[in-house]
């Protein structure tokens, strides 16, 4: 764009302004591409083994139940005397450890899923309404906080499990009513902060009702962080599940879990070591990816990172 100034002189206005903007943005996304380089790599592995869990029936070379005293103990095939039929070995009565491998993988994650679900709606809910409305509400909620966070969470698995007994939907229940206290204290703080805002005010203003205004105004502000915590937790809820099967409050064998794979390996970890290790693996590599991916999201989702 030119303009003429009151000297007769052209002056040249704006003319660079266009293709600098045009050069910000594609640099801008570069680099925050590459500062979430390991989160993007990370969600690319957790897709992997998402994909694995799903197709586990095509993937599977054997069938994890089958039982094969013949070839217990079996190493995996680099090793020596390990075969190609067996590419992670056996356990202790012949089952093949990469199709119970596979197979567990399912478990851990429709637990660790579900039970964040579970977890994410209690304390969603709760969150907001002792974040919103405060007073009695709010010391209720924050009471039964407190007791939550005091209660030993073995000693609560240990009481629901023996009572309703062991298996996966009892897991999900335990572990998604033990961990929703984490998502109330962030949400009512965020709430707190929200429902002085200029928008909220206005909404009380027009008469609408606490229910829009909860769920309509100041709701979808906090979806960013419910989402870090929760991807975060998914984490969480997988060891947790491991170490209750671990201990044998999880889920139960024969079914295939990364958790009760790992216990049963423990007595054969010095003469066959791969039956615990490759669940171990598989443990680590999963929380491992979920975290990194969660630290990006934060990244991502977080205003002050994006330069």
């Amino acid at each position: 764009m030119t303009a003429v100034s009151a000297s007769g002189k052209v002056d040249l206005v704006g003319v660079a302004e266009t293709p600098a903007r045009k050069t910000v943005e594609p640099r801008a996304t570069l680099r925050q591409l590459r500062r979430l380089r390991f989160g993007l790599a990370a969600g690319a592995v957790l897709l992997l083994i998402v994909a694995s869990a799903v197709l586990a029936p095509w993937l599977s070379p054997h069938d994890p139940l089958t039982v094969d005293i013949r070839h217990r103990l079996a190493p995996p095939a680099w090793m020596e005397l390990g075969t190609g039929e067996h590419l992670l070995g056996t356990d202790q009565i012949g089952r093949d450890l990469l199709s119970r491998m596979i197979y567990g993988g399912r478990v851990s994650l429709v637990v660790g899923v579900s039970a964040v679900l579970i977890s994410a709606t209690i304390g969603v809910l709760l969150g907001l309404g002792a974040g919103y409305f405060g007073g009695r509400i709010d010391w209720t909620i924050m009471a039964l906080i407190n007791v939550m966070l005091t209660f030993p969470f073995v000693l609560l698995a240990l009481a629901v499990i023996a009572v309703l007994g062991p298996n996966l939907v009892n897991m999900i229940m335990v572990l998604g009513v033990a961990g929703w206290p984490i998502y109330a204290r962030v949400v009512r703080a965020e709430t707190m902060a929200i429902r002085e805002r200029e928008f909220v005010l206005a909404g009380r203003a027009l008469g609408m009702s606490h229910a829009r205004i909860i769920f309509r105004q100041i709701l979808p502000n906090l979806v960013s962080a419910i989402v870090v915590i929760a991807t975060l937790q998914v984490a969480q809820v997988i060891i947790a599940e491991s170490f209750l099967s671990f201990l044998g409050l999880g889920i139960q064998p024969p079914t295939p879990a990364w958790g009760n794979m790992l216990g049963e390996g423990r007595v054969y970890m010095l003469n066959s070591w791969w039956i615990a290790t490759f669940p171990g693996l598989a443990i680590f590599l999963t929380t491992l990816v979920i975290n990194l991916m969660g630290n990006a999201l934060r990244d991502w989702l977080d205003p002050h990172m994006k330069l």
